[in-house]
């Protein structure tokens, strides 16, 4: 199987669908699978057209395994490496950095990697009665990517996730707050995936990807230097055309043309 097989990118007016194309083993990463995702990232920020992400895959049952299990215990019998040694951005942190907004549309159950992959997506939609957890403990793997769920889920129930290694209905996030949507079919999900994907795709561009950036530098920074990075990272959106765009095309009343710029 290549690569284009294995993760596929398609553009349809501004919104980018990445999905995961492993359905016989339950949408697991293996190492092209990783490592195409990565360079995916790195052709989203690339083009201009892009203004909203939805990810996906293939449907099986299972939005994403994690890491290929099968395939680490191969490489490390037939090459004598950790797997991870393979794949150009282990933890996947690329992905936390991709400009415009990320819609993770999951159509069955969510496990370590495929957990991973949700929590770096800006904004969450999930199946009824599938369930999710982070399980690296069950395997002996980590899990150094999980920090962040430490600003978006109470910390008992962090904590229970990441020393248990249990999964839990996605309801459960849902009435938490770190899923956004919970819909009765798989079709439903990527309706409402889609359908939050136009939203943003109809609004400025540059006023998007600055709130997306400010917001995730904040909860690193914290509460005052975060609105003073703010301010900074907005800067350039007040200087732009669309900036004037806007209040026209409300004065106007008609739709705004966004330039980007």
């Amino acid at each position: 199987m290549t690569s284009q097989d294995v993760v596929t990118l398609e553009i349809l007016d501004h919104v980018a669908t990445v999905s995961i194309n492993r359905p016989e083993r339950r949408n697991a990463l293996s190492i092209v699978a990783a490592n195409e995702l990565h360079d995916i990232w790195e052709k989203i920020d690339a083009d201009r057209s892009v203004r909203a992400v939805v990810l996906t895959s293939a449907q099986c049952g299972t939005f994403c395994a994690g890491m290929d299990l099968k395939e680490a215990a191969e490489v490390k019998r037939e090459q004598g490496r950790d797997i991870l040694d393979l794949i150009h951005d282990p933890f996947h942190q690329r992905m936390r950095r991709v400009k415009v907004p990320i819609i993770a549309a999951m159509t069955g159950h969510f496990a370590a990697g495929g957990f991973m992959l949700m929590l770096n997506s800006d904004i969450r939609v999930g199946l009824e009665g599938t369930t999710g957890g982070v399980t690296e403990v069950k395997r002996g793997r980590g899990s150094p990517w999980a920090v962040p769920i430490l600003w978006q889920l109470p910390l008992p129930f962090a904590m229970e996730i990441l020393l248990t290694g249990e999964s839990h209905p996605v309801e459960r996030y849902r009435d938490l707050g770190f899923v956004n949507y919970v819909e009765p079919t798989a079709q439903d999900v990527m309706n409402r995936a889609y359908g939050l994907a136009r939203t943003i795709a109809e609004n400025a561009p540059l006023s998007v990807s600055a709130a997306k950036e400010s917001t995730l530098k904040a909860m690193s920074l914290g509460c005052e230097p975060g609105l003073r990075e703010a301010e900074g990272i907005f800067e350039m959106v007040y200087a732009s055309e669309d900036a004037q765009e806007g209040p026209r095309a409300f004065a106007e009343k008609r739709a705004p043309v966004w330039q980007g710029r």
